[in-house]
């Protein structure tokens, strides 16, 4: 069944009109009557929720119910498998490969790369310039709000804790043989669910929906898990026994196949491996923890999306769930994200309007960079051009309608995986290459880009590929792979 979006797009004729009056009057003729957005951010999040059926034991009956009455995309992809690149061409509308901004930076950063980005409008600051008042609360840029794009901000908490005072299973100081930092680790803490930052996030965002507002608003809400390290308390792990836990699909020799240049670019010397999870029996373990944390974030979705459907903004507001990136969980070896296989950059989208009485779901290749003009478009709002992506509008009236886009992830300069419906194609700088099948090898096993039969494939593929790369930012910087840090050196 296909659910119509319901809300009127505006008009050339009116659009025109808007930018032919004075600029200070804009907001006040715009904001009238326009629909609210509740926008949702999950870290860390890949397609284990349940509507996508990424692994069988998940439980996210939150997520899911929302999806049941939205239009869930099964072929999204970030545009960059590390928070800080994803969150910013999200926020900014740019891709990576046009910013410079390849790895992580401050938020404050983002808008210094270069001249296209200097131009670049923070997505609720353009809605604030159309009468919208923003709030955010927790992790919506990789630093929270330290770019100040919020009317106002309910902080971030303690980010990534609260933290035990020693590490329960792993550190990669332990280790002689491995190089750089990593929050991994996992167990239960701490004591209650109220010590937890998306706890106070869910809290703050529940409140702000039950408050009277005079204009339209735009509501962000950023939660942390299940990003490392893998602690909540110990009632989310009870829900997942380890003894019952299911592995992911692993290969051993899954990477001979793979080139050697895209074995360094994914290389992760500070992670712990599949070989060592397996040896030392902490693979369900890990596993287990990474299921808690998604139940546990599932709760406090299920706090907002309760909150709103009680509040007398329940008929006029667009909701947009989001993660900022895939992980693996012992696939290819690894347990990470920063690689732009499909575990680390396929993620969840789902986005709802208020004509919603149903859901389905569109398997069209799309980017999370697509929300920016989607929810211009949904809004009523004129479109930003400096924004990259393609609206989801069509898809949305119709989730069969034809799509001739593909999505794009890149992970530093000339490392590019393009997806569309059936293949995965990706090209390295040096350029090595990878096809794999999605519908057929799923868990991308056979690289089938040597085989002459998929020539014409990769050759349509390719011309995807930008002819341009942006040079790095001085303010993207790599702190994980060596590779990297020798090349941006």
């Amino acid at each position: 069944m296909i659910c119509h979006s319901g809300i009127k797009k505006i008009t050339m004729k009116k659009l025109f009109s808007i930018f032919s009056l004075p600029f200070a009057i804009i907001p006040a003729l715009v904001a009238s009557e326009k629909p609210n957005v509740v926008f949702i951010a999950i870290d860390d999040l890949n397609d284990w929720v349940g509507c996508m059926g990424g692994h069988p034991q998940v439980k996210t009956p939150n997520i899911d119910l929302l999806a049941k009455k939205s239009m869930l995309f099964t072929n999204a992809n970030c545009q960059a498998p590390i928070s800080g690149p994803s969150r910013a061409s999200v926020m900014t509308g740019i891709q990576p490969f046009n910013s410079g901004n390849y790895f992580q930076l401050g938020d404050g950063d983002i808008k210094k790369a270069n001249m296209l980005t200097r131009e670049a409008i923070f997505l609720p600051d353009y809605f604030e310039l159309f009468g919208y008042k923003t709030m955010g609360v927790g992790k919506i840029l990789h630093n929270g709000d330290k770019a100040k794009v919020f009317d106002e901000f309910g902080g971030v908490f303690s980010m990534y804790g609260p933290t035990p005072e020693k590490r329960f299973k792993y550190d990669p100081a332990w280790f002689e043989e491995k190089t750089g930092n990593t929050q991994t680790d996992w167990g239960a803490f701490p004591e209650n669910d109220s010590l937890m930052t998306d706890y106070k996030s869910a809290a703050w965002a529940v409140r702000k929906l039950k408050e009277k507002h005079e204009k339209p608003f735009f509501l962000a809400i950023g939660f942390i898990r299940p990003h490392v390290p893998w602690y909540v308390p110990q009632e989310w792990f009870d829900m997942f026994p380890a003894s019952y836990i299911k592995t992911p699909p692993y290969k051993p020799n899954d990477m001979d196949d793979v080139p050697e240049f895209g074995r360094q670019v994914a290389d992760v010397p500070m992670m712990p491996t599949t070989e060592w999870a397996i040896q030392t029996k902490q693979w369900k373990d890990m596993v287990q923890a990474y299921l808690a944390c998604i139940a546990f974030v599932d709760a406090q979705v299920g706090k907002v999306i309760d909150a709103l459907e009680k509040s007398e903004y329940k008929d006029n507001t667009i909701v947009v769930l989001w993660s900022d990136h895939g992980y693996h969980l012992g696939e290819k070896g690894r347990f990470a994200k920063q690689a732009i296989w499909e575990r680390d950059t396929r993620t969840p989208l789902i986005i709802h309007t208020p004509a919603m009485k149903c859901g389905t779901s569109a398997n069209a290749p799309v980017g999370l960079i697509d929300i920016y003009p989607t929810l211009t478009d949904l809004c009523g709002l004129p479109r930003n051009k400096l924004a990259e992506g393609n609206s989801l509008m069509p898809l949305l009236d119709n989730p069969n309608a034809e799509w001739s886009h593909v999505a794009l992830s890149t992970y530093g300069i000339g490392n590019i995986a393009i997806r569309d419906k059936q293949y995965r194609f990706i090209q390295y700088e040096d350029g090595s290459q990878e096809l794999y099948d999605m519908i057929n090898d799923p868990n991308e096993w056979k690289n089938l880009a040597g085989k002459r039969k998929y020539k014409n494939v990769k050759s349509a593929l390719s011309r995807h590929i930008p002819a341009k790369w942006e040079k790095n930012s001085a303010y993207s910087t790599n702190n994980v792979n060596n590779h990297f840090k020798k090349k941006y050196k």
